[in-house]
């Protein structure tokens, strides 16, 4: 019996040759590769889907807040706002020179009355000279020193919004000219010119921000 005869095979089977089949243990270093790369893919998705879920409910949130908090502080005034008054004087001190630059007659003493029910003090009434006569497309034309151009002026303009104002520096005294154009149909509401001039006199506070 050759020795490489398996024992109990009584010399039957033989192995011949010089080449012998060797035991190999199964290829799974392959797989296990592979499953692990799965997991790690798996577990990364896993992790990115949770944080997407963290940020819907806690991140936006807090943007959402800070952006309203923002939004609050910004449209707040100021505990308390300082408003300035400022110096102008009042109707009563005003004279006003009504003069008509249009076709229509009785305009300027129709304008000149109602001047003086609002507390003006009315001067000259008539029709207006050869170098505006007929010449003022708009609604009129403020005219008067230089110094009333941020005084008397603006406290005229807010019975006749739109009008022009002008200042002639070579003009005398204090008195100025309401010339009325071919655009003119009637002075502002009472009630509406009686708040510009308020506004105007007392401006309103601007909107300060908190510090957030």
């Amino acid at each position: 019996m050759s020795m490489l005869t398996p024992p109990g095979m009584g010399g039957k089977y033989r192995i011949t040759g010089d080449k012998y089949p060797r035991m190999r243990r199964p290829r799974r270093r392959g797989r296990l590769v592979l499953l692990t790369v799965a997991c790690l893919a798996l577990l990364g998705v896993l992790g990115w889907g949770t944080l997407q879920l963290i940020d819907v409910f806690t991140g936006n949130g807090r943007k959402a807040s800070a952006a309203g908090s923002a939004g609050d502080c910004a449209a707040t005034p100021s505990a308390s706002p300082t408003v300035k008054t400022v110096a102008l004087p009042a109707p009563g001190s005003i004279t006003v020179n009504v003069l008509n630059a249009t076709p229509r007659a009785g305009l300027a003493r129709q304008t000149a009355d109602e001047l003086k029910k609002r507390g003006f003090r009315i001067g000259q009434v008539g029709n207006a000279t050869k170098e505006y006569d007929k010449k003022i497309p708009g609604v009129g034309v403020l005219l008067g020193p230089a110094s009333a151009l941020d005084s008397s002026l603006k406290v005229l303009g807010t019975q006749l919004p739109g009008a022009e104002l002008r200042t002639d520096a070579a003009r005398k005294g204090d008195a100025v000219d309401l010339i009325i154009g071919t655009g003119f149909t009637s002075l502002d509401a009472k009630q509406d010119a009686d708040r510009a001039l308020t506004l105007l006199t007392h401006p309103q506070p601007t909107a300060s921000k908190k510090s957030c």
